[in-house]
């Protein structure tokens, strides 16, 4: 399945959107969790693994907890929603359009359904990519 390439809005301050570009991958072998990868100009990228529902729910309603949080803005030009990523150095607000995200998650479902993306799990392979994280050397 191909990547979705973004244009979000990152927020400075309450009134100071920065627009940043974010990859979101699927892997048909990992598809609870969706890879969404910051495309900084200038720097290093950010990779955040989050999961598929709750970015799906966070389309519509407030979902996650923690770490990861999303749920729908107030009425705007564009459908969009907020995601608040939260770490022991930062938190950041990024604006993110809704229906290309919808559009590509429903196509997700359509691979591995919600129901059955925990069957073929690899729980050994899972934990060491979930706990060795972007900066692991490949194998």
């Amino acid at each position: 399945m191909p990547s979705l390439f973004l244009e979000l809005d990152q927020m400075l301050d309450e009134f100071t959107p920065l627009p940043i570009r974010a990859e979101f991958r699927f892997h048909p072998d990992m598809p609870a969790v969706i890879t969404v990868e910051f495309l900084a100009e200038r720097g290093p990228s950010l990779i955040w693994r989050i999961g598929r529902e709750l970015l799906h729910r966070g389309l519509t309603s407030m979902s996650g907890c923690g770490d990861v949080r999303m749920w729908p803005a107030l009425p705007r030009q564009r459908p969009s929603s907020w995601l608040l990523l939260e770490s022991q150095e930062a938190e950041t607000l990024f604006e993110v359009p809704v229906a290309p995200l919808a559009e590509w998650l429903d196509a997700t479902y359509r691979i591995t359904s919600a129901e059955t993306e925990m069957d073929s799990l690899n729980w050994d392979d899972f934990l060491v990519e979930l706990l060795d994280g972007p900066g692991a050397p490949p194998e």
